[in-house]
């Protein structure tokens, strides 16, 4: 992921008994799928380190915010598989955003990531300080996405399958080695969320 690409960023909580189903169709149907797709270049998928959430977070890195709105992409919304259908419905507290990673401090991937979620101003401020964050010890990156709200909000026949979707403006992802780097970062920089470690896939086309 580097300045100037695509990204699409979606969180989603999964009940206890739906996670085996839910880790099976993402990691051997979902993202191969999505990776098919002419724009979808690469996805990491993380867990929430709190042990009481069943929280994922999935990021893709896309050539361009563009894809977000494909004839492609969309098509294959508007067409979710027999085990989409089944497990978009089971999704809980689901976030998701599109758009452009505006700017991208340090060259790593880390295994622990903290999506902050800000509004407009906040990004503002943020992106002021991305570079001390990436600057620290054990942090490999900080990252800026913004979202495109058109794209975001196409209404496809997968969507209508969830309730309760919302979205978001900018994500500050900051990306370290180890989760103490990451949570004494976010401590000192004010900047609160929920840690996510690597799990599942790491996955490109």
């Amino acid at each position: 992921m580097k300045a100037g690409q695509g990204f699409l960023a979606i969180w989603s909580d999964v009940a206890p008994e739906r996670e085996t189903d839910y880790l099976h169709w993402l990691t051997r149907e979902h993202t191969q799928e999505r990776l098919s797709i002419p724009g979808f270049l690469a996805v990491r998928v993380f867990r929430s380190r709190a042990a009481a959430v069943r929280r994922y977070f999935i990021l893709y890195t896309l050539t361009e915010s563009g894809v977000m709105g494909s004839p492609a992409y969309v098509e294959r919304l508007n067409a979710p598989t027999p085990w989409s259908q089944r497990i978009m419905p089971m999704l809980g507290n689901f976030q998701r955003g599109g758009g452009t990673v505006t700017a991208r401090l340090g060259s790593g991937f880390g295994a622990v990531v903290a999506p902050v979620l800000l509004d407009g101003n906040e990004a503002l401020q943020t992106s002021i300080r991305a570079a001390e964050v990436a600057a620290h010890d054990r942090l490999v990156a900080a990252s800026l996405l913004a979202v495109d709200g058109a794209g975001t909000a196409i209404r496809t026949n997968e969507k209508s399958l969830r309730t309760g979707d919302r979205s978001f403006d900018t994500l500050l992802l900051a990306e370290a080695v180890d989760a103490d780097a990451l949570t004494s970062v976010l401590g000192e920089f004010e900047l609160f969320d929920q840690v996510f470690a690597l799990d599942k896939a790491q996955l490109t086309s």
